[in-house]
């Protein structure tokens, strides 16, 4: 599967650099800023622009790519409006923000080396991505356009989107599924296999555009973040767990940005028990926790950290809970370190998890893809409520993807009574095939927010 990597660098090579200029450009790091500041935020011109860019590129280069790699000549995706499918939703232009009446695509590969054929069997465009081959004055039955359109291709394996596994590869409705049935011949039936690792492949794939303003996006999840856990947000004494929440949503708003899940906010705090939250009040000596993420560009972050409310007069956290974060962050190197490109997201959680806890650490384990969905098409590498491998972890991983480093560590802390606290983080990932490195950095420290 590094081919695909390599193929895919190769073919975006020539138009990269003139791609990314506006973007938010940043270099990965493994190092995070304490309190970054925040990316240009793109107009939605440009935005619109950006997200074309984009696709015009994968278009061009992942498409072939997993095609051939899969063996398959025709991949039919459709959707109808407001029911767009995983798939065929990432593959719509910036100007079509869905699907009309019933948007059809067909993918063919001629072989030979033969550039793929982009088809669009509906009644309106899509943009210059999709050549228009349906004209319903001639034929006014869209699923017997669609049949012709094999027919006169004849292509030995059609891939369509359904699956038992994964729902980012179940986009065909039966109704859909019916009514192209109905209109292909018999020796076109025969030939319809499952597109759900094209629908993976195409998903879970990242290219050298995206990578170039992925870091980007990433930091202004972290800026946003460094403002939350913040004076500027938060009034020990005053301001609710409910309130910081409510504030990145506002934030968000006003920046034209979404968030792809409700922000949380929890608080830890010395005898009690589990996370407080909702209108739960921020008190001096909260260790607090934040799980954000926010969509850009079509990519999506998702984060987690932690921050210490200092008491009056501290100048630090208890140690206790600094080694916490500690531990965290030597688990996420084991995890990093188990990496295996075509290992399976069961067999790197196995391996973490007993390097982790032969060393005495406790930890969960529960890190997944992140692309064009947050909870990303690809392998599980754990579940937190499943630490010994489910089936969603039997995909393999490969080069060339995105990740969230999601897990935790427990340990008591002694300035606390010995009371078991939670030290979760999260951070986004790339992997190459060989390593694996953030975007924007991890935390390793915590972040102190004074209380007078």
């Amino acid at each position: 599967m590094q081919g695909l990597v390599r193929i895919l660098l190769a073919l975006a090579a020539i138009a990269a650099p003139a791609m990314v200029q506006a973007a938010p450009r940043l270099p990965m790091s493994d190092i995070e800023q304490a309190s970054p500041e925040m990316p240009r935020i793109l107009p939605m011109r440009e935005r619109a622009e950006m997200v074309d860019r984009i696709l015009a590129e994968r278009l061009d280069t992942v498409i072939p790519a997993i095609m051939r790699e899969q063996g398959i000549d025709l991949w039919l995706l459709m959707s109808r409006e407001y029911f767009e499918e995983p798939v065929l939703a990432t593959m719509l232009d910036a100007e079509n923000m869905h699907a009309r009446r019933r948007t059809i695509l067909i993918l063919y590969d001629p072989g030979e080396g033969k550039p793929v054929e982009r088809l669009t069997v509906s009644r309106y465009g899509l943009a210059d991505l999709f050549g228009s081959a349906w004209d319903p004055a001639r034929q006014p039955d869209q699923w017997q356009a669609v049949a012709e359109i094999i027919a006169a291709r004849d292509p030995q394996k059609i891939a369509i989107n359904t699956s038992d596994i994964t729902a980012f590869g179940d986009g065909m409705t039966l109704s859909q599924y019916q009514a192209m049935i109905a209109a292909l011949p018999e020796t076109y039936r025969q030939r319809i296999v499952s597109g759900e690792k094209l629908s993976i492949r195409w998903l879970e794939s990242r290219t050298p555009l995206e990578l170039e303003i992925y870091p980007g996006i990433v930091r202004i999840a972290h800026a946003l973040i460094a403002r939350a856990f913040s004076r500027e947000v938060i009034t020990p004494g005053q301001t609710t767990a409910a309130d910081v929440q409510w504030w990145y949503r506002e934030t968000l708003a006003g920046l034209g940005l979404e968030a792809w899940f409700h922000p949380s906010i929890g608080i830890q705090r010395q005898g009690v028990i589990g996370m407080l939250d909702g209108d739960t009040v921020i008190q001096p000596g909260d260790l607090l926790w934040t799980d954000f993420g926010l969509t850009y560009l079509r990519l999506n972050t998702d984060t987690q950290h932690l921050a210490y409310v200092l008491k009056p007069g501290e100048t630090s956290a208890p140690a206790g809970l600094v080694q916490g974060l500690q531990g965290t962050n030597r688990v996420q190197d084991i995890l990093l370190a188990s990496f295996r490109a075509g290992a399976s997201g069961n067999d790197i959680l196995a391996a973490a998890r007993k390097q982790a806890l032969a060393e005495g650490l406790d930890p969960s384990i529960y890190s997944h893809p992140i692309g064009f969905y947050g909870h990303g098409a690809g392998t599980a590498i754990g579940f937190w409520d499943n630490q010994n491998g489910d089936p969603r972890g039997e995909y393999l991983v490969l080069a060339g993807t995105t990740w969230s480093i999601e897990l935790t560590t427990y340990a008591a802390v002694p300035e606390w009574d010995g009371q078991r606290v939670d030290f979760r983080s999260e951070e986004d990932a790339y992997f190459d095939g060989e390593t694996v490195r953030f975007l924007d950095g991890r935390q390793t420290e915590l972040t102190l927010i004074p209380s007078d």
